[in-house]
């Protein structure tokens, strides 16, 4: 049997654009994306600290070290310049391995630069 586990998370990143004259996608800085293994393209969902707004979407790889996270499209709707999103994507595992997964987790600073994890 396989299960849908969190496979990574960018938590408590800040909105620093929203687009609404975009086909669609949330930006995200590339040095984020390597650091939470999130590729360009992938499905994600977004879960908005500030309004409780909930949303999927895919990625679209941004400027390396530029902290850009950019809600473009009609998500713009449901995410602003400031807000703090939750951006997390999951996968499907062997039920057996579920019990050793460990999905990446990404904290950031207010610049949305990652920082060390707390053990």
């Amino acid at each position: 049997m396989m299960i849908s586990v969190l496979q990574a998370k960018i938590h408590a990143a800040t909105v620093t654009d929203a687009n609404l004259e975009y086909e669609g996608s949330i930006t995200i800085d590339s040095t984020l994306l390597e650091a939470s293994g999130l590729l360009a393209h992938q499905q994600v969902h977004v879960y908005n600290i500030t309004n409780g707004h909930r949303f999927e979407t895919y990625i679209i790889q941004g400027e390396r070290d530029s902290g850009a996270i950019t809600i473009n499209g009609a998500a713009a709707h449901l995410a602003g310049h400031g807000d703090r999103v939750i951006i997390a994507a999951y996968a499907q595992i062997d039920a057996d391995a579920a019990p050793s997964w460990v999905p990446t987790r990404v904290f950031v600073d207010d610049d949305n630069r990652p920082k060390p994890l707390a053990d």
